[in-house]
Order: structure tokens, then C-alpha cells, then sequence
């Protein structure tokens, strides 16, 4: 459409993409994670899950579930529908905000920042217990990339793209949407249907990269929100400048959490927020186009061309976990040379494998178009190719 959207449909778009985070990263620390760090990676299966963590911590479960709850009001409120909302639209947004759903929002907004704040005290407290995971859990060097806004500072909305190297080191800012393909290559493996996205520069596969909240928070020079900006340094002085251990990423996403709810505070409390004038309109201006946010996982790149019509008839998409391919497979090789013991599969050190995985949070449906559950089977080989141990889940 090659329109300038409203000033008011610009916040409001990312009021509800603040949302959209608090409720994913919730998803992902409570209900996801926290069995594993409140019950231990090698408890009993069958109890570490969201209801064996209602029997041992249930205070826990219902803050996840509160700060959850929050982040999908906030969604419902605007666009009244939860999953997927067609409130989004080209040229902005299809309805202005409601007075009384903002008031609304703001009266519950303390007790979901008390959560956060909850939350990353009992984290804090607990990461003594994983040295040996936070050692082993991708830690190996890779470059970062997330988006940030012109002075530098945390964006998950309307930014530029900045890499980083190992070190820390900006090699590349303010990269535009409309440049990722000169940037980003994209490998095919032929061992998946997900491609694997490299830092062209640097070639395949040296050009791993690693995006999400812990490149985020690597990449940017602050968050710009007093809190975030507080755990943020505490944060630093934990673990570094550049925070290497994908460990960290249920770190980095409960600081996110804590920026995406004072933002949604200050946006909230500008007056802008309720203009009615929430929508350009416009027809096809231009046959091609490229966007770039940060979906809660990581950078999220959308290019399209069109006919005359609009209808679609070229597409492409790097996703977060597309992004993350080359450092969740690694992950995946170093968690299984430290913790399998080369002779019997174990379901706590098979458990580690997934646990890495699931610090990347990833979208491994929407990144390979899966359909269902899909069969696991996991075999421990012998040098020679001689089964020792296997695994099904079929």
C-alpha cells in the first residue's frame, strides 16, 4: 500500500504486540520451563508438568496463569478476539481504543508487574542449581541479532536490525527490511524442511547467529524502561556484557516481560492513545513489500509481491526458529556429548536435550509445517553404527 499508518495505529499496533509478549513469555517461563527448574530436569515425567507444579508450588501456577491471563486481555481488549485477531489491518488498525478497555488494562497493570517482579526474584534464587546446565546449554560463540530502535535501544516493534559478533563487537546497524536479503542467506539442510539463515558476510555455516531475547538484550544498548534498564544491568553484572548461555534466554525473557509491561504503561497514559483516526486507506501502490518486527521468539522478516490486484503471488519468510536453526542444532550436539553417557538413553538426560530446546521457545510447526504430532524416534549409536539404545514415540 506504501502508506504512512496513522500516529495512533502505530501505538496501539504495539500496545497489543506488548501484550503479545507478556502472554508468550509466560507461556514459555511457567508453563513451558518452570517445571523443569522447580521440580529438577530428572523428576519423575509424569509430575513435571504445569499440574505437578500445582501441587508443589501452587502460588507459582497462578501467578503464570495471572500474568498470562493479563497479556491475552490486553490482546482481547483491543481487537476483542484472543487468537489471531483481524484487528491488525492494512493501513493500521480496524477500531480505535475503548476508553473503558484502557482504564481497565491500567487498573490491572500493577498486579502483572508485581508478578514479573515476583518471578524474576524466585529465578534469581534459583540459578545457582543449574552451573552444570548453564555451562553446557549452547554456550558456544555465536554472533546476535535483534532490532533497535536509532539511538540504539530495545525495539520489538518498529526498528532497524543490528548484528553483533561474539564479543559484542556492532558489525552491522540500522539494517533495513529491505535489505535482508543482501545480509541474510538462507541454506537448505538436508536433513530438514527449515532452512538455515547465515550472516552472509561471514559465509555458511561460520555465519551462525542466534536471535530471540537473549540476542536482543546482547544487541541493545538499553531497554529505555526503568525497571527493564534495572534488571538489565543486574543482569550484566551476573553474567556479562554479552550473556553467551542459551540457558539465559528464560532470563532474558522475564526482563522482556517486565519492558513489555511498562510499556504498555506509557503507552497507555499518552493521550494520543484514543484518537479515532486509526486507519489509512489506499489500494495497491506498490507490487512488493517488506516488513520486520520482533515476534516474542526472535526477528520475524515477511516479503511479499503482488499483482495489480493485491492478490499474492511470491512469498518469503525467515522466522525466529528459523533464524536460531544452526544454534539450536548445536545446542542440541553439545547438550548430548555432556550429559547422554554413551551406553543407556536416560529420559533426565534426554530431558536436558529438550530442555535446550525449549529455551529457544521454538516454532517448530510454523517453521517446518508440521501437521500433528510428529513421531520421535531416538537412537544412541556405536562408532561402528551398532544400536546400543533407542527410544520411540510413536
Amino acid at each position: 500500500m506504501a502508506v504512512r499508518i496513522p500516529e495512533t495505529a502505530v501505538r496501539l499496533r504495539e500496545l497489543m504486540h506488548c501484550g503479545q509478549f507478556v502472554q508468550s513469555h509466560a507461556l514459555s517461563f511457567f508453563h513451558l520451563s518452570a517445571p523443569d527448574l522447580l521440580l529438577g530436569m530428572d523428576s519423575d515425567p509424569a509430575r513435571r508438568n504445569v499440574l505437578g507444579l500445582l501441587e508443589d508450588h501452587p502460588e507459582l501456577v497462578r501467578d503464570g496463569i495471572a500474568l498470562r491471563k493479563f497479556g491475552q486481555q490486553v490482546i482481547e481488549g483491543l481487537a476483542k478476539e484472543r487468537i489471531h485477531p483481524s484487528w491488525t489491518v492494512p493501513g493500521g488498525v480496524n477500531a480505535p481504543l475503548d476508553p473503558a478497555v484502557r482504564d481497565r488494562i491500567l487498573k490491572e497493570l500493577p498486579g502483572a508487574q508485581a508478578v514479573a517482579r515476583r518471578t524474576l526474584q524466585f529465578f534469581k534464587g534459583v540459578l545457582d542449581q543449574f552451573a552444570e546446565e548453564i555451562s553446557t546449554f549452547g554456550n558456544a560463540p555465536t554472533m546476535y541479532a535483534g532490532m533497535v530502535d536509532a539511538t540504539g535501544g530495545l525495539q520489538l516493534y518498529d526498528g532497524q536490525l543490528r548484528f553483533t559478533d561474539a564479543d559484542g563487537n556492532i558489525v552491522l546497524d540500522q539494517m533495513r527490511a529491505t535489505d535482508y536479503q543482501t545480509v541474510i542467506g538462507e541454506a537448505a539442510l538436508p536433513f530438514s524442511y527449515l532452512k538455515a539463515p547465515y550472516y552472509k558476510p561471514v559465509g555458511y555455516p561460520e555465519g551462525i547467529y542466534r536471535v530471540g531475547p537473549l540476542a536482543r538484550l546482547n544487541v541493545a544498548d538499553r531497554c529505555g524502561t526503568p525497571e527493564a534498564d534495572q534488571e538489565l544491568s543486574e543482569y550484566r553484572q551476573r553474567h556479562g556484557r554479552v550473556v553467551a548461555s542459551s540457558f539465559h534466554y528464560h532470563y532474558a525473557r522475564l526482563i522482556e516481560a517486565t519492558y513489555a509491561l511498562e510499556r504498555i504503561g506509557a503507552l497507555l497514559g499518552d493521550a494520543l492513545i484514543l484518537d479515532t483516526r486509526v486507519r489509512a486507506h489506499a489500494g495497491v501502490n506498490s507490487l512488493e513489500g517488506v516488513g520486520m518486527a520482533e515476534a516474542p521468539r526472535g526477528v520475524l522478516i515477511h516479503h511479499y509481491k503482488v499483482d495489480e490486484s493485491g492478490a499474492i503471488r511470491w512469498a518469503n519468510l525467515i522466522i525466529a526458529t528459523g533464524h536460531n536453526n544452526l544454534a539450536i542444532n548445536r545446542s542440541i550436539e553439545q547438550v548430548s556429548k555432556h550429559f547422554i553417557d554413551g551406553k543407556h538413553l536416560k529420559e533426565g538426560m534426554l530431558n536436558r536435550v529438550s530442555a535446550v530446546v525449549r529455551a529457544y521457545d521454538p516454532c517448530l510447526s510454523c517453521s517446518t509445517h508440521a501437521a500433528g504430532q510428529a513421531a520421535l524416534h531416538i537412537q544412541l549409536l556405536a562408532p561402528d553404527g551398532t544400536v546400543l539404545d533407542e527410544l520411540k514415540n510413536q
